[in-house]
């Protein structure tokens, strides 16, 4: 009774110390996890653990968002879970997103989920036309997306309607011009397989360093007020802020890098910069909500603690993050390498294997062919044979007439008859007996003739049957393949199996092996630095190509802001552009923003 007692206080007890949970649905860009969290979690519990599960350690471009009344939020790490201003119907719903983006996603994101995460947010952002992106840079982007899906481009495998069901370029841009499904396709194609030999995480990369110099890329947008009231926009992104008129997020009236940003803060729905500069003075603009305020001030934290870490030495732990990612990545190269040794042995061994069996077929096709020629010439001789005999025999017979006929004349000339009449009737007889034994004479004589040149026939005929029996054994005793160089063993006919030279393929990274992947390294960088000439010349004749299928009435803001800025010559990159803005004093910039 008294161990029942304890059973159930002890059961009562664990029950009470149980943790109370709530269910979480996170959404990242191509999968939904549900974890079970604590109610006492902070967000950071749960961030984190997201993390770990997705394997990420490139924390800080990333962050948990949710939605109140049309408004962008992130979760703040310091502050309960529960606490947030969301619904609190289970599943609790966030979205895994790069809150911040790296100013140059090559040297920035190390780890290949990282890089595979920003691929999927930055495209789904331009497919959705949150992102400006011209028509012939699309068909590019598409191109690598293509790669970085269906690998290397196979004409046998990737035919003509491979992409049909795949959503690879804007709407915009497909209702811009009079061109079929099957035409984008044809397009896309063409720069598809030039991207042979590429990985994935390597097309996912190209594809971010296209997009990266898009004018709306990375940046957030907020409707503002300066001083006079006039209505801008605030753009936040990793390089600074910028001001735009609200009809063209493209190109920035000014601009502000955090360099030049010494304090940032706000009261209600006034925001105040306070420039590094401490002559110059604060400017200020006021926001629609509150709650917009705060998350400008998120961003701009946010933004500029990245740009000052970028100009600092590295961490150790981001150290070893890219020390990681070298050695991953020259891994994956000699494998790729070793991929490439094995695929190309195989294939040799298969058109060795092709080359066998053709010859071997043709061999047996000359076999075939000889022993019907054979056995022509056989038939051949015996009717020959047969022919010669029945010839034979008529020139006999007709001989053995040719000698009665003879026999009958003399017979004819002993019995001669008295009469004149009978006389005259005998020397008649004996004329037409004398014209048949000359007829029968010839007759005989042209069969003769006849048999002896069938005898030689028969003798052609059978001399014939001895070269093709002799061709016929030439065959047989003929090797089944021509003499080769070396090559690797035979392989059997169904699945061709490979040595790799030496026992094991050794991973382990030396000095040596490490500068060379450096000297790698600095030689694809000036690779890619020849190779954008050319690209910019792809895609200028893309868009001359496809310049006369564009229909103008159908040209959106966007549009038009982007064709005059490069008929202006506006080729420069992004960075270029902000610089160009910020070569006036920052004194002069804070005037011309309060003036607009």
């Amino acid at each position: 009774m008294a161990g029942a007692i304890a059973s159930r206080m002890s059961f009562s007890s664990l029950k009470r110390k149980q943790p109370k949970t709530f269910t979480v649905r996170i959404v990242t860009m191509d999968a939904e996890m549900e974890f079970n969290c604590e109610m006492k979690w902070k967000g950071k519990d749960l961030f984190d653990l997201v993390c770990r599960t997705l394997g990420l350690r490139e924390t800080w471009f990333f962050g948990l968002q949710y939605t109140i009344k049309d408004t962008v939020a992130w979760l703040k790490m310091d502050k309960k879970v529960l606490d947030h201003d969301v619904s609190k119907e289970e599943p609790v719903t966030f979205h895994f997103l790069a809150k911040f983006y790296p100013e140059n996603a090559e040297e920035e994101l190390v780890q290949e989920i990282t890089q595979h995460l920003f691929f999927l947010q930055v495209k789904k952002q331009i497919l959705d036309e949150k992102v400006y992106c011209p028509p012939e840079a699309s068909v590019l982007l598409a191109s690598y997306a293509v790669q970085a899906k269906y690998g290397d481009y196979d004409p046998s495998v990737h035919k003509r309607g491979f992409l049909a069901q795949e959503e690879l370029l804007p709407k915009r841009v497909i209702n811009l011009y009079q061109m079929t499904p099957e035409m984008w396709e044809e397009r896309i194609t063409a720069w598809y397989a030039e991207h042979r030999g590429r990985a994935r995480d390597e097309a996912e990369m190209e594809y971010l360093k296209i997009a990266q110099d898009l004018e709306m890329y990375g940046v957030n947008y907020f409707t503002i007020r300066n001083k006079k009231g006039t209505e801008l926009l605030l753009g936040v992104d990793a390089l600074g802020l910028h001001i735009y008129d609200p009809e063209n997020r493209l190109t920035p009236k000014i601009s502000f890098p955090w360099n030049e940003i010494r304090n940032i803060s706000y009261s209600d729905k006034e925001f105040t910069i306070k420039p590094l500069d401490k002559k110059i003075d604060v400017f200020k603009f006021n926001s629609s909500k509150l709650r917009v305020n705060k998350l400008i001030l998120q961003l701009c934290i946010g933004n500029h603690d990245l740009f000052m870490r970028r100009r600092k030495a590295d961490s150790l732990e981001v150290q070893q993050m890219k020390a990681q990612a070298r050695e991953e990545k020259a891994r994956k190269q000699m494998e790729r390498q070793r991929l490439a040794r094995e695929k190309q042995m195989r294939e040799e061994a298969e058109r060795t294997r092709d080359e066998l069996e053709r010859r071997l077929l043709q061999m047996k096709e000359e076999a075939t062919m000889a022993n019907e020629a054979l056995m022509r010439s056989e038939e051949t001789a015996d009717l020959l044979a047969e022919k010669a005999q029945i010839t034979e025999e008529e020139a006999k017979l007709l001989a053995q007439k040719a000698a009665e006929a003879e026999q009958e004349m003399q017979r004819i000339k002993a019995t001669a008859i008295r009469t004149e009449e009978e006389k005259r009737l005998m020397e008649q007889k004996v004329l037409e007996a004398e014209v048949l034994a000359l007829k029968m004479a010839e007759e005989s004589e042209r069969r003769a003739k006849e048999a002896d040149q069938l005898k030689q026939d028969l003798q052609e005929a059978r001399e014939a049957e001895r070269r093709a029996k002799q061709k016929l054994l030439e065959i047989a005793t003929k090797p089944t393949y021509p003499p080769m160089n070396p090559i690797p063993a035979p392989l059997p006919p169904d699945i061709p199996s490979f040595d790799i030279i030496g026992d094991s393929l050794s991973f382990d990274f030396k000095d040596t092996d490490m500068k060379r992947l450096s000297m790698e390294i600095e030689k694809e960088k000036v690779e890619y630095m020849e190779k954008s000439k050319h690209l910019q010349e792809q895609l200028n004749e893309l868009k001359t190509e496809i310049e006369a299928l564009k229909l103008k009435e159908r040209e959106t803001a966007l549009d038009i802001l982007h064709s005059e800025h490069s008929d202006r010559g506006g080729t420069s990159s992004k960075h270029n552009t902000i610089k160009k803005l910020t070569l006036q004093s920052a004194k002069s910039r804070v005037a011309f923003f309060e003036e607009l």
